[in-house]
């Protein structure tokens, strides 16, 4: 039962039969607390950002809704927390270096290329970057809200799927080419960061799709799964190609020795059996990954040359770098105006904030893989459980993003910290629920110890 009197801002605990053990429906959910206002407004903002609504309904663009929702997580974040006498935010290592990170923006302000533009860029992107980073990390605080939050950015990613496969079966391509549109939102309408988005989302749904029990269930995640594999490939984004073969390696390799090896074979000859429907020059545009002078678009060419231009600049220039944001207008003085950001990460924080920037990005992402690790490590004796899949599928996101980094210009944007925010998430529940788990096995041991 949920107590009446309790704010209705405020986290609820269920007790009575509503919080019995067990996923509610099969879908791997345990119904043992209420999802709060912080986490629906979080969510909102979460479909918000992915679907765009704004960008359908006319009425919505003034609202901006992206922001109210935002601010509404935060405000009832912060009075829960405060009903509670917790910490407002838990200041783990990976949200201390993101702190860091910011400061050492600032810190490097005076000497950007351009600081008025720097501190723009920071306060009108990054900065909300990092808020919702720490909120994914402090209001995803159980295993109902993610497994809810997960099964969330999976269906939104059917409506992107969807019309990207729909866009490329109806001809609707790019002004500057032949490459399909991808879904008219900010992080998905180019087809590069659509697969991108997929493909950390991919790892979400086979997560889902391993630890639910209902066979109609299975179904619909299993056709997701397809589905999203095929609108990645209907990008034709060669680093879409890399990240999506890093996702079914990992999958692969962490199957190696379990019961559920068997299906190895069996997905690898569908596949081989699904090589009739791919695209028409799919095949012709992957192989220039190692082929680059076989380009015809000289996008790999030129590509390449920026992120050589990118080194260069940011070995000559290893403590301050050029400012946040402000990689374009350094590149330009070296391999001239071109008005094209280097299509690294890895290189954008060195050029745009030295090495202690990106030693500080290295750092975070180390925490983050380590910290999917540490929850594997404590649920392992659950392992059929969803927190374990949810935390191996966050892992294997993680590990693809590694991959998809050397080939996308997106340092500060929602991609990796969306899936960072929700590695940390992870962790923090597997923790707390661990002890639970323990003691019942510690009581047993006792018992036995008696026995004897």
């Amino acid at each position: 039962m949920i107590d009446s009197r309790i704010p209705w801002w405020r986290e609820q605990v269920a007790s009575g039969p509503e919080s019995a053990p067990g996923d509610r429906r099969g879908l791997g959910i345990k119904p043992d607390r209420s999802l709060g206002l912080s986490f629906w407004a979080l969510m909102s903002f979460a479909f918000i950002l992915l679907l765009a609504p704004q960008e359908r309904f006319a009425v919505l663009a003034p609202l901006r809704i992206a922001m109210l929702t935002a601010v509404l997580a935060i405000v009832a974040h912060v009075l829960s927390r405060m009903s509670r006498r917790l910490p407002i935010i838990t200041f783990s290592a990976p949200i201390k270096i993101v702190t860091f990170l910011v400061v050492w923006s600032l810190i490097t302000l005076p000497f950007s290329y351009w600081p008025s533009g720097s501190l723009m860029f920071l306060l009108e992107n990054f900065s909300k970057t990092v808020i919702v980073f720490i909120l994914l990390a402090n209001v995803i605080d159980n295993r109902t809200r993610l497994m809810h939050f997960s099964w969330g950015l999976v269906l939104m990613s059917i409506p992107l799927a969807v019309t990207t496969i729909g866009n490329f079966m109806s001809g609707i391509t790019m002004q500057d080419g032949d490459r399909v549109v991808g879904y008219a939102a900010g992080l998905t309408s180019n087809p590069n960061d659509l697969a991108l988005m997929l493909n950390l989302i991919l790892p979400l749904c086979i997560a889902l799709l391993l630890s639910s029990s209902r066979f109609g269930v299975r179904v619909l995640l299993a056709s997701i799964v397809g589905l999203l594999i095929f609108a990645i490939i209907v990008t034709f984004s060669r680093a879409g190609f890399l990240t999506l073969m890093v996702t079914g390696v990992a999958y692969f390799w962490l199957y190696r020795n379990r019961s559920g090896r068997v299906w190895i074979p069996v997905i690898v000859v569908l596949g081989l059996l699904a090589l009739p429907i791919i695209p028409s020059g799919y095949v012709e545009r992957i192989s220039t990954i190692v082929s680059i002078e076989d380009d015809t678009t000289n996008s790999a060419e030129m590509r390449l040359n920026d992120m050589k231009a990118a080194a260069r600049l940011g070995l000559a220039n290893p403590v301050i770098g050029s400012g946040i944001g402000m990689n374009v207008l350094a590149l330009n003085e070296v391999r001239g105006e071109t008005w094209t950001a280097v299509h690294n990460v890895y290189l954008q924080y060195l050029v745009e904030l030295g090495l202690p920037g990106l030693g500080l990005f290295l750092l975070l992402y180390y925490k983050c893989l380590r910290a999917t690790g540490g929850a594997l490590r404590a649920l392992n004796t659950n392992r059929p459980g969803g927190l374990y899949h949810i935390a191996e599928g966050l892992r294997v996101s993680l590990i693809a993003y590694a991959v998809a980094a050397l080939f996308y210009p997106v340092a500060y944007h929602f991609y990796f910290y969306l899936i960072a925010g929700l590695a940390l998430a992870a962790a923090a529940i597997s923790t707390t629920e661990q002890p639970a788990q323990a003691e019942p096995r510690q009581r047993l041991a006792g018992r036995e110890q008696v026995r004897s």
